[in-house]
């Protein structure tokens, strides 16, 4: 694994704090300026790069990539079925859990 000097990886993580705050997104960020939601954001990356990258490589263009990318990504918010949730989308489970808070809304 090529690791960068830690020099490198902080100032990396000041410019990335920094561009957020220019954004005005709150850095949740640990002492040292690493984002603790990188975790899951590498985790995602690891994924699209293993079933899409690797998988469906090589490419012949940029615009190849693009377009595969964004038939991944619809595919996995809105197809996928994922067990935790009853075997249903994300984007349909995010859907009923919002419909329920509106319920809870009007009830209240």
């Amino acid at each position: 694994m090529l690791r960068r000097p830690v020099e490198t990886a902080q100032y990396l993580s000041i410019r990335y704090t920094e561009r957020l705050a220019l954004a005005g997104i709150d850095a949740s960020v640990g002492t040292v300026g690493d984002s603790y939601d990188n975790a899951l954001a590498e985790t995602i990356n690891g994924l699209y790069k293993a079933e899409v990258i690797h998988h469906l490589g090589p490419w012949k263009s940029m615009a190849q990539v693009e377009w595969e990318t964004l038939k991944w990504v619809d595919w996995y918010n809105n197809r996928r079925l994922l067990a935790p949730i009853g075997y249903r989308p994300p984007a349909e489970a995010e859907r009923a859990f919002h419909a329920d808070q509106s319920r809870l809304d009007i009830a209240a």
